[in-house]
C-alpha cells in the first residue's frame, strides 16, 4: 500500500480546521497540548495544519484530529468526510503492519536469549495498548464514553438504509409541533403530533402517535428511539416504539435549523423591501441581521379586555430596515437571541400606519438563529440605566470606537463588582451615583461577558 500523501493530508486538515466554529476550535488545544497555546489569529490559522503535522507526522496527527472530532464533538459529514479517507487509509496500513508482525513470529522459532515467547507476546500485547492509549489525556474520560456506540445508528446512515433494526437512534428534539387529528375507518378521531430531531449527522422529521406522549418530549432535550418504523425520509413512533431520555448531544446549527424547517411550513423568504411593498396583512418570512431589541412591555388592548406582552426588534438586510413586533407567548422565541445576531423570522404579518411598514407575530411565527454575533473587545461609557434587577441590568453606553449609543445587558453581580457596590437594597441608585463610568468589555452582540475598570 502506497504511503499516505502528507501534501493531500495538510489540504484536508485545512478545511476540517476551517470548519470549525471558534469555540470548538479552542477546544481542540486540549487535544494538541503539546503545541503551546496561542492567540488565535487568521496567521495562526493558516499554519496550524502545517504545525500540527510537524509535531505529530503525518499518521499521529491523522489520530489525533480523529480523537478530537470525536470528542468536541463533530463527526457530522461536513468534517467526516474529509477526514475518513485518512482514518481508513492508517487502519489499512497499521492491520497489514500487525498481520506481517504475526507472520514473523509464527515463523520466529527460537526466542531471543534471556526472553520467553510468552514474554515476546506480552510486550507486543502491551506495545499495542501503548499505541492504542498514545493520545489519550491524562484524566481519561469514562470507558463507557470511550466504548464505540455499536448499538447506535446516525440519523444520516438510518436515511440510507431506510430501516433501523435492532440498534437506535439518538436524537435531540428540536421542534415540536402542536398536537394534530386525524380519523381511523370506524370515524374515531386519534391524535398525532411532529418532532423535528437531529443528531450530529442529519435530521429527519418524526410522526408521533398518540396524545400520551406529547408530554414526553421536550423541545432541546435529547431521547433515545427504538422499534420505529420507516417511511421514506419519515419515522414514525408507534405504541410499540421504545422511547428513552438519552446524554446531550452536540447538534450543529445548521442541522437544528433543518430539523425545525422539517415541522413548520414556512414562507420562503423575501427582502425587507419585498415586504415593505406587500399588501396589509400579506405572510412574508424575512431575514437580517438584528440591529436593535426592545423591552417587553405590558400593552392595554383597545378591541378586548385586559393587557398583553408586546416586545419589539429591529431587522436589517441590503435592502432596508424593519421593526418586528412580537406579541404574548411569541416572545418566547427571541429567547437566546442577541443583537448582532443574524435571524431568520418566518411566518409574520405585514402592518401598514401611514407610510410605515412593520410586521406582526401570527401563532406561527418563528425565529432561527442563523449566525452568531461576533464577540468584539471595546471600550464603553455607561451613561445610563434601564432597569437593574438582581440578576441582569440593562444599561445604555456609549462605544468609544464610533460614538454610538448602544443599548447593552450584564450580569448585575458583575457589573456590581467593577462598579464597587453592594448588590442589595436599591441597588440601581447605587449604580446611578457611580455613572458615568468607563470599561473594558467583550461583548457579543448586546451581551457583555466580561468587564473591567479602564485604567485612568
Amino acid at each position: 500500500m502506497s504511503a499516505i500523501s502528507e501534501d493531500e493530508w495538510k489540504t484536508a486538515l485545512t478545511e476540517i480546521l476551517a470548519k470549525l466554529e471558534d469555540k470548538e476550535y479552542d477546544k481542540m488545544w486540549d487535544f494538541i497540548s503539546e503545541i503551546p497555546k496561542q492567540r488565535k489569529t487568521a496567521k495562526l490559522k493558516k499554519e496550524m495544519p502545517q504545525r500540527i503535522i510537524k509535531q505529530y507526522g503525518v499518521e499521529k496527527s491523522i489520530q489525533k484530529i480523529r480523537k478530537a472530532m470525536d470528542r468536541l464533538p463533530r463527526k457530522d459529514p461536513a468534517v467526516q468526510d474529509l477526514l475518513r479517507p485518512f482514518v481508513d487509509k492508517l487502519k489499512i496500513k497499521q492491520d497489514t503492519e500487525k498481520k506481517g508482525k504475526r507472520k514473523r513470529t509464527e515463523t520466529d522459532s527460537k526466542p531471543e536469549a534471556g526472553r520467553s515467547s510468552t514474554a515476546s507476546a506480552s510486550s507486543d500485547e502491551e506495545q499495542e495498548a501503548e499505541d492504542k492509549n498514545d493520545d489519550e489525556p491524562q484524566s481519561s474520560q469514562p470507558q463507557k464514553e470511550r466504548r464505540s456506540q455499536l448499538w447506535r445508528k446516525s440519523i444520516h446512515d438510518l436515511k440510507i438504509v431506510g430501516q433501523l433494526g435492532n440498534k437506535a437512534i439518538a436524537g435531540k428534539v428540536v421542534q415540536k409541533s402542536g398536537l394534530r387529528t386525524y380519523q381511523t375507518k370506524n370515524k374515531e378521531e386519534k391524535f398525532f403530533f411532529y418532532l423535528g430531531v437531529a443528531d450530529e449527522t442529519s435530521s429527519i422529521k418524526v410522526m408521533v402517535y398518540g396524545r400520551e406522549r406529547y408530554q414526553v418530549f421536550s423541545e432541546g432535550s435529547c431521547y433515545l428511539f427504538r422499534d420505529v418504523i420507516m417511511e421514506e425520509d419519515l419515522m414514525k413512533v408507534t405504541k410499540m416504539s421504545n422511547i428513552s431520555k438519552a446524554a446531550p448531544l452536540h447538534v450543529p446549527e445548521n442541522l437544528e435549523m433543518e430539523a425545525r424547517t422539517l415541522v413548520d411550513s414556512q414562507i420562503p423568504v423575501c427582502s425587507i423591501a419585498q415586504a415593505e411593498r406587500s399588501e396589509e396583512k400579506t405572510s412574508v418570512s424575512v431575514e437580517g441581521t438584528i440591529t436593535e431589541i426592545g423591552s417587553v412591555e405590558n400593552i392595554k388592548l383597545k378591541a378586548k379586555r385586559g393587557k398583553k406582552d408586546k416586545q419589539e426588534f429591529k431587522l436589517e438586510d441590503g435592502t432596508g430596515s424593519i421593526r418586528v413586533t412580537l406579541w404574548g407567548d411569541d416572545i418566547k422565541h427571541l429567547r437566546g437571541i442577541s443583537h448582532g445576531d443574524v435571524a431568520r423570522v418566518t411566518n409574520v404579518k405585514t402592518s401598514r400606519f401611514g407610510d410605515s411598514v412593520s410586521l406582526n407575530s401570527t401563532d406561527s411565527t418563528k425565529i432561527l438563529k442563523v449566525q452568531s454575533a461576533a464577540v468584539q473587545n471595546v471600550t464603553i461609557e455607561i451613561i445610563g440605566i434601564t432597569k437593574a434587577s438582581g440578576t441582569q441590568t440593562e444599561l445604555e453606553a456609549e462605544i468609544s470606537c464610533n460614538n454610538e449609543v448602544q443599548r447593552f445587558v450584564v450580569d448585575s453581580s458583575l457589573l456590581a463588582g467593577v462598579v464597587g457596590v453592594k448588590l442589595k437594597g436599591d441597588f440601581e441608585e447605587r449604580l446611578l451615583s457611580k455613572l458615568p463610568f468607563s470599561a473594558d468589555v467583550e461583548i457579543e452582540g448586546n451581551k457583555i461577558n466580561k468587564i473591567t475598570a479602564t485604567k485612568e
